[in-house]
Order: C-alpha cells, then structure tokens, then sequence
C-alpha cells in the first residue's frame, strides 16, 4: 500500500512540475533558514551545560551601590575564594582565574604571540571543578611548582609542532622561564572559560610584598581582579552563600557597610545569557531568533498549505473518483500525507546538502564553530523537532480537506467547506505578511539603531588614531615623541595609561569637601599627558586642561557627570582627593562616550603623569602605511625582542558591537529569506487565481476589458491582504522594537516614516510578484482560454 502510496505521489509531482516547484523551493528554503538558526539558538543555550558538575558550578561577581545607580562588577576579591572555602558550609569547591599580562613567548629561536583567549593564572582545583580534558600531565596536579604551565593543544601545536610539548622550557615577555608541565584539549566554543595558557596562581601571589598597602593576595580585600568560580553541595543555597561572603568581607574591611554592595552568585549555566542580576545579556536576542526561526517555517509551511488547499478544487475529481472506486476516506487522508512527506524528504535532502555547504560561511558570519555532523545528537534533535513539526503543520489540514469531498458534488463542481471563498487562505496569506512586514520593520530599526551609534558625535574624535603599548619607549616618551612628530604620515601624538573605549579601572577612594562619610563615589580615573584633550578634541565645559607641566601632578579634571553626582558647586578651585592623593580641580570636561551605547555616562576623572604607558598616534587614511612604518621602526630601537602591535581605534570602537553587528547582518538576511518565501506563495497564489480565471477574463477582454482593468481586477485582492498585514504588523513590530531598544541607553527614536516605508515596501514587493501573472493572463489571447473551456 505504501508503495502505491508512493508511486502516486511522485507522478503527481511530475504532472504538476511548475506548482511541486515552488512547493519545494518554498520548503527547502525554509528549512535550510530554520535549521540554521534553530542550529544557532541550540548553540547559545548549552553554554557551559557540557560540564558534568555544571548544576553545582556558579561564578562569583560585585553588586556595587553608587549612590543613585548600581554596577556589576566580574571580578570579586582575592580573599573570597578561600574564605568561602574556610568558613561559608556547603562550598565544595573554589577557584579563581586571574589575568596574566604576558605577550610574547619565545621557544628557541621562535618568538610567538599568545592566543585570542589569553593567559591566566589559576587555582589547581578549576581543573576538578571544570571539564578540563588533560591530553598530556596530571589534572589532579596541574602545577608541579611555580614554574610550570599549562598549554592547549592549539598552542602546544603553535609553539612545538609535532614535538612532544612535555618539559620543553617557554620564555616569556623575555624574563620568565616555565616548563610544560600539561597539555588540555582546547575548551568547546560553547564554554565560558576560555585560556589559552594557565599558570600556578601561586605566582600571583608571589607579587604582593608585606610592605604594600595590601601584604597579600588573601588580604586584598580593595582590588576586584579574581574571576571566582564556587561548586557548591547540591541542595546549597547560592543566595545564602552570596549573603554569608558578603558579611565576610564586610568584618575584614574597615568602613565597608551592606549599603555599599554585595555579591551575587549566579549559575554558571546563565553566565552566557544573563547578567549577574539576572537581567538580559543576550537572552532576549535567542529569543527572537528563535521566533524568527519559527516563523519562517510557518510562512514555509503556510505556502504548502495554500496551494495545496488552493489546487484541492482541481483535484476534486481525482479524489470523488477514487471515493466511487472503494477508496476509504483514511486511505485518501494516508494518501496526500505520504505525499506531503515525500515533498518534505526531497526538500531536506537538498536542505542537508546546502546546510552542510554553507556552514562554514554562516560560522563565520554568526563568529560561531558549529558543526553539522549527521552522527551529532544534537543536529537530529533539531532536525527532529522541525521536520515533525512543520510536517505535520503542512500535512494535516490539506490531508483531511481533500479526502472530506463528497463524490457526487464534486464531479458536479459542488464543492462546499470553504474552499469557494478561501476565507482560510486569505487569512494564512495574511498572516505571511504580517511576519514579513514585521520583519522589515525590524531589520530597518536594528540597521538605524547601528548607524546611529556609528554616526553619533562620541564627544571626541577617534578617526585614524591607532595605539600602542609602548614598553621601554616610554621611559624615553618625550624623545621619541618628538622624533616621530617629525616622521611623514604624523599628525599628532599623545599618551595615557588605558584605552579612551571600554575602560576598565573604576576606584571608589575618592573625597571632596562636603562629602557625606557613608557615601561610596565610583569613578572612572584616567592618567594622562598634557596633550590628550587637544589631540582627541575633547570640550571643556570650564577651567582649563593640563599644561604639560609639573604643576599638573596637583591638579584634576572630572568630566560633567563626577561634578554633577557629586554635587560639586563651582568646582573649578574646589580641592580632590584622588588614591590619598590631594588636588584642585582646574576643570571640567564635557561629557563624551567612552563605554558602548548601552551604558550610560559615569564618572570619570583626568589625572597628568608626564610618562604613560600607551602611545596614542594620529594619521590620515593614506598616510597611515607611512605613520606605522615610522613607528615600527622607533620601537625596534627599544623593545628589539618584541613584535611591533597595535590598534585603529575605530577597531576597537567597531568590537564593541561585534555581537549587534552580527545580529543584525543575520536578521537582515533571515528577513529577506523571509521575503522571498512568502512572495513565492503568492507568486504560486496568482498562477492559480488567473488559471482558474481564465475563462472570466477571457469573457472580459472579448467585452472590451482592458489591460489595466484585468491586472487591477486580479491584484486588488491580494493588495488588500497586504494592507491588512501592514495594518495588524505596525503595532506588533512597534512593541518588538521598544523592547529591543530598551537595551540601549542612547538609541534612534522611532519614526512614523520607518513604519511607512515598511510597509510600501511591502506592496510594491507584492504588486511585483502579482503583477508578472497578472499582466501575463491580461495579454493572453481570450480565443485560447475560451476555447480550451
């Protein structure tokens, strides 16, 4: 039976090439858009959950309270880790990650640069709590002393090659010396914690002196620089843990009080997705996709379904035939879903061959390592979940339409449920466009909101200015500045000790006269030389900037948000204090960008240093080759045994909104995907209408219609559709799109214009598709179709 089942479908399929065509066209189109995001949305969720301990894992981070606003803070102190383990009950494990500086590593005579994911020091017990995979050495002694290092298999392969990396001795930054002491398989893509070397944290500690302010690592209470990760006992309460830490560190740090902050604990699953307050990091963005990814295969599915529907009038004689003959109405039911199935096996047989083709292109684009493996669980149940669900969606109701007909009324062309007037179709029509158009709506927001952080005034100007760490040029910075503003290509030069973007030290060891002794005051301080204003054209508000001179080590200048929530009046003269280090405030600096868009202004304050430790270098687009050259050729003078690095600071800037960036290219495309599938729907739609209103338009023209009144007559229809889409889409993008820009704290309003131009966009893509039909049955010779009737 099946068999038969089979061989009808198929010479269905062949008799009807133009309209199987478009089924599959429309279907495997779907489904190559939607198991890619699909693929992409599983990816996103199963970060960190390839840990066997990953229920009991959480990582540690600092609620800050600065008065009227609130920061998060990655980092949490030295100290937590083994106080945690030492006095908090429940704390199975405890480990932190810190930051190591080194760049460059020499191997005999080989000098190479560290990896993308950089190099850490770390506590030994992360290679119990994580699945860390050791290829080579002991995990459960990852560290024999303090001279040993962990390497990946990527750069145990950079550095060695195929040698053993086992004992081999590594140089870094041209003073330390540490043996390979272990190799680890390079952590999944999917995973938080990312390295590319580990060292023994013991080395850490080993530079703090008994004569610092803070005599040790485990005593550092002031500096948030450890990423702490807990395993905690099953059943262990992650807020009671969070309450208990901050306790702690409230009895081992004079003056600090509950209203200065606390820490949280959160699941290492939600790490990815959620910020430590559980807000949004990148939650809502799957959630959408995942909405796209399911509306697409509905305007897929919806397709099938209406020209199947739609043809169900031409095949009523089919069906009233085989009804007279014996066929029992579930043999007809299990009919149309076998051939439904065989459309869905031929379109994703082409799906799997295209996917698989155009995986590495949408890995790069999506900055993902997906794999499209048939032996992966983890595609079939993607690949599972949408192939039985947009089967049975496209399946069902055209099965048990067609194989409802009562025999005697269709061969006397009598058809009743529905199909004379397609109130059904009309709706699913609608309901295409209403996701196209919100669609539209949404790509045209999301590529204004992108142009506008790009186009935006940031305060100052960063074109063509790249950057550097200077190393042992900095001790003779104003030499070398001075030779290199006589280098072609250089306009302007000068220095600070961090990046202008994405600044990454906040201090609270503030004091100004009239502050209240219980108010913590979070500030961004920034070291500079006497030129930084002038070269990146930065505004005052009032006073003046730095001279260059050493009276400037006396003096500050706070941008107009530290004077306004400090509520300074009249600050200029007013006395700072900044690290214990009394100043005057000499001026006050407009307001500029220098975090992303979604974080609004803080406080921030200028301090001189005559020497800092990054070069800023001011070029011309065409000049630039000539800039770097002159540069590079300076450092080789001082660091000889370092490669020359830099930065464009409009790369830095571009980063920032990598992830956006990407997100929007992959709407973008999803939309049009979008686009196309629906307007092949209606493409099929109008083929139809005007084949089965061949005759009337024949009667028509023979009656004088026109050209015009025939193409009207057969698009007005469909055009009305669209405006109802249009209509119902507006207020569902608009509400899509506020929550989106919510994460924005400077973003583009919404105009009425782009809601317009949306949807004229959306009748003239239409009208075009409909148009090709319609003028074609307009112009046909009416002798023909009269005749043929």
């Amino acid at each position: 039976m099946i068999k038969n089942y089979l061989k009808v479908a198929w010479r269905n399929i062949l008799s009807n090439k133009f309209y199987s065509s478009i089924n599959i066209i429309g279907l495997t189109t779907g489904l190559i858009v939607g198991i890619l995001i699909l693929l992409w949305v599983q990816d996103e969720l199963s970060f960190d959950k390839f840990n066997k301990n990953a229920d009991n894992l959480y990582r540690m981070s600092a609620l800050m309270n600065t008065g009227d606003t609130k920061q998060i803070w990655r980092g949490v102190q030295g100290p937590i880790a083994p106080f945690a383990l030492k006095e908090v009950p429940g704390i199975k494990n405890a480990a932190r990650v810190v930051q190591n500086y080194y760049s460059t590593f020499k191997y005999s005579d080989k000098v190479l640069k560290g990896g993308k994911n950089g190099t850490w020091y770390a506590d030994p017990p992360l290679f119990k709590m994580f699945d860390i995979v050791m290829l080579k050495g002991d995990g459960n002694k990852p560290f024999a002393n303090d001279n040993s290092v962990i390497i990946t298999q990527s750069m145990a392969e950079k550095f060695f090659g195929s040698d053993d990396p086992m004992g081999k001795v590594i140089n870094c930054d041209n003073k330390d010396n540490y043996v390979v002491n272990g190799v680890v398989k390079d952590m999944p893509g999917n995973s938080s914690l990312q390295f590319d070397m580990l060292f023994s944290i013991e080395v850490r500690k080993k530079q703090y002196s008994k004569t610092d302010y803070w005599p040790s690592m485990d005593a550092d209470w002031g500096n948030y620089y450890a990423t702490t990760y807990l395993q905690l006992q099953p059943g262990t309460s992650a807020e009671v843990v969070g309450d208990k830490l901050t306790q702690i560190h409230i009895k081992h740090q004079e003056g600090t009080t509950l209203k200065d902050g606390h820490y949280l604990v959160q699941p290492l699953t939600k790490v990815h997705l959620y910020a430590a307050d559980g807000a949004d990091a990148g939650i809502q963005t799957v959630r959408v996709f995942l909405i796209v990814a399911v509306l697409i295969l509905v305007i897929a599915c919806i397709n099938y379904i209406n020209l199947s529907t739609a043809r169900a009038m031409l095949r009523s004689k089919e069906v009233s035939v085989r009804k007279i003959i014996g066929a029992a109405r579930l043999q007809l039911f299990m009919q149309f879903i076998v051939e439904t199935a065989l459309f869905f096996t031929i379109a994703l047989a082409i799906a799997f061959i295209a996917i698989k083709v155009l995986m590495p292109s949408y890995n790069n684009l999506a900055g993902k390592q997906i794999q499209f493996s048939m032996f992966d669980a983890g595609v079939w149940e993607v690949i599972a979940i949408t192939v039985i669900a947009t089967l049975a969606a496209a399946s069902i109701y055209p099965a048990l339409l067609l194989s409802s007909f009562k025999p005697i009324n269709a061969l006397k062309g009598k058809l009743s449920m529905g199909i004379g007037n397609a109130a059904f179709r009309k709706a699913l029509v609608v309901c295409q466009f209403v996701f196209s158009v919100g669609l539209i709506i949404s790509t045209l927001i999301i590529n204004k909101q992108l142009s506008y952080i790009h186009e935006h005034d940031l305060g100052y100007d960063r074109t063509h200015v790249f950057s550097f760490n200077m190393r042992d040029m900095h001790k003779n910075y104003n030499g070398v500045r001075s030779e290199l503003l006589n280098s072609p290509g250089i306009h302007g030069i000068t220095g600070a000790n961090d990046y202008i973007l994405n600044m990454g030290n906040t201090t609270g060891d503030t004091q100004w006269d009239g502050k209240d002794k219980d108010r913590q005051f979070l500030i961004h301080p920034l070291n500079v030389d006497g030129r930084f204003f002038s070269f990146f054209k930065l505004k005052m508000a009032a006073g003046e900037s730095f001279r260059g001179e050493g009276a400037d080590s006396a003096h500050y200048i706070l941008n107009e948000t530290a004077i306004r929530e400090a509520g300074i009046k009249d600050p200029i003269g007013k006395h700072f204090s900044l690290h214990d280090k009394q100043g005057t405030i000499i001026g006050v600096v407009k307001d500029f960008h220098f975090a992303s868009f979604k974080e609004r202004i803080e406080p921030m304050i200028f301090a001189y240093r005559e020497a800092p430790y990054l070069m800023f270098v001011k070029t011309t687009g065409a000049e630039a080759g000539k800039a770097l050259a002159s540069v590079k050729a300076e450092w080789k003078k001082y660091n000889p045994d370092f490669p020359f690095e830099y930065d464009f600071m409009d790369d830095i800037f571009d980063s920032m909104y990598k992830s956006d960036q990407r997100s929007a290219s992959l709407f973008s495309i999803f939309t049009t995907v979008a686009i196309l599938i629906s307007c092949l729907g209606l493409f099929g739609l109008a083929t139809y209408t005007a084949q089965v209103k061949a005759k009337e338009i024949g009667i028509r023209k023979v009656l004088g219609a026109s050209v015009t009144n025939i193409t009207a007559m057969l698009s007005k229809d469909f055009l009305l559709l669209v405006i109802i889409s249009i209509v119902v889409a507006v207020p569902l993008a608009w509400y899509a799109m506020t929550k989106y820009l919510q994460d924005f704290v400077y973003k583009v309003e919404m105009q009425w214009w782009m809601f317009a131009l949306s949807g004229l966009a959306a009748v003239l893509i239409a009208f075009v598709t409909i148009s090709f039909q319609s003028i074609k049955a307009a112009i046909a010779n009416p002798v023909k179709s009269l005749r043929s009737e």
